[in-house]
């Protein structure tokens, strides 16, 4: 790895455990974040029991369960699902019947 990129990945390790510690704050502009789907407010809506949501979106009642109390957090494909689900709720139809 030549120098500059290594001083420059340095620099934003550095940076990131200023932001961490809170000694610095960074540009509103490089903060980004995005809302989790509440699966436990969606799967209440749609009048179904843990294991019955999980079936649906082809995911464990664990899995489903663990969204819920916020221990896991949902990513990739399950994740635009529950976003789809969020959008157009009448989605759940047809994954109750696949």
């Amino acid at each position: 790895m030549d120098d500059k990129l290594f001083n420059e990945l340095l620099d934003g390790v550095n940076e990131m455990v200023a932001i961490e510690k809170g000694e610095i704050q960074p540009h509103p502009d490089r903060v980004h974040s995005h809302d989790i789907p509440d699966v436990k407010a969606m799967r209440t809506e749609f009048g179904m029991k843990q294991s019955e949501f999980a079936a649906a979106i082809g995911a464990s009642t664990g899995l489903v369960q663990s969204w819920e109390l916020k221990r896991r957090i949902p990513s990739g494909v399950a994740l635009k699902l529950l976003r789809l689900l969020e959008q157009d709720p009448q989605i759940i139809n047809c994954l109750k019947t696949a």
